[in-house]
């Protein structure tokens, strides 16, 4: 048997390790890095399912900075209208569930609209999207314009039941809340209204400015600065209290009993966005809609923020799609009610 000095064996391993590494020989150590990129690597595109300028680009821009500021990629707002929102969550419904596509959801895609349409709507607003979270309540208003001359809820009732099917009203479009409400003006009040429904919001809005429709069902953020120039009048809310930051706008309620319409948005990826990604999103949301600035920017728009984990989103919109199919039957609400 052959015996070897510890300082020959240790010449030779020191030879035998330096030619490894030469000829790479030994393999270095694998980066979790190199094989999963850090999300993300690229722009993600948030799809808005209404026309710019409405309150859904506000709340669109302001978790998209939030998302910008924590990960360091742009998020690109991609508008698309139709259908009472309904087109916008089809195309994320069938995107690819890589993190690089969102929406943001809305009561019209994910809840009212299929409450009224049922199968009419091309995708399961429960099972066909990842939750990601809530954003903001966004309660909706009656809207008058002032050639009316009317400065209350009661005074529109008054009007239209003096002459019945001679006032207008618009919305964004068929199954959208904003049609609900008004569907839910003329069933719980007796009051008979002409429906006209448009391609989106902004559309919607800008021909009640100009006079040629005289009612319309919106969120707080357009009407707002009009409503305090005097060319448009605000009669109140479908909230189920006053709002904090505007408590001399009265809730629809205090005249109709039991209305109520207040929407929501959030933001949900396609059906399989991983665990991991659905996770980091969520806790951006969370803790940038949390920040003080953020909130007083919310509220002066006429929104409330709100936000939820991933599991207490998808809870909600459950809950809010029974709780909508149950409004629709009360006030014997459907497709056909707004001609």
């Amino acid at each position: 048997m052959l015996y070897f000095s510890s300082s020959y064996v240790k010449f030779w391993l020191a030879i035998a390790a330096s030619l490894a590494s030469l000829f790479g020989l030994v393999a270095a150590p694998v980066s979790t890095a190199a094989t999963a990129p850090a999300y993300p690597t690229k722009p993600i595109r948030l799809i808005v399912p209404y026309t710019p300028g409405a309150g859904t680009d506000f709340t669109a821009r302001e978790v998209g900075q939030q998302i910008t500021k924590t990960l360091g990629q742009q998020v690109l707002i991609d508008n698309r209208p139709g259908a009472g929102a309904t087109l916008g969550h089809a195309i994320v419904a069938r995107a690819q569930p890589d993190g690089y596509t969102l929406l943001l959801a809305t009561t019209g895609g994910m809840v009212s609209g299929p409450a009224l349409l049922g199968n009419k709507i091309p995708y399961d607003p429960i099972k066909d999207f990842a939750p990601i979270g809530l954003a903001t309540y966004v309660p909706y208003s009656l809207v008058a314009h002032p050639s009316l001359g009317i400065n209350t809820v009661k005074e529109m009732l008054d009007m239209a039941r003096a002459a019945p099917r001679k006032l207008q009203i618009a919305s964004p479009g068929v199954g959208t809340p904003n049609h609900l409400g008004a569907a839910q003006l003329m069933t719980r009040a007796g009051i008979e209204l002409i429906h006209v429904p448009y391609k989106g919001g902004s559309m919607a809005f800008l021909d009640v400015v100009a006079g040629n429709v005289p009612l319309l069902i919106a969120g707080l953020l357009q009407p707002l600065p009009f409503h305090r120039e005097g060319r448009l009048r605000i009669l109140g809310v479908g909230h189920s209290q006053r709002l904090k930051a505007y408590p001399d706008i009265p809730m629809i309620a205090e005249t109709i009993p039991g209305y109520y319409n207040t929407g929501w948005w959030g933001i949900v990826a396609p059906r399989g966005t991983s665990a991991a990604i659905v996770s980091t999103l969520n806790t951006i949301m969370v803790k940038g809609l949390a920040q003080a600035d953020v909130i007083q920017r919310f509220e002066k728009n006429g929104f409330e923020v709100s936000t939820t984990s991933p599991d207490g989103f998808r809870d909600m919109m459950a809950s809010d799609l029974k709780m909508w199919k149950k409004i629709i039957v009360e006030a014997k609400i459907s497709v056909d009610v707004l001609p």
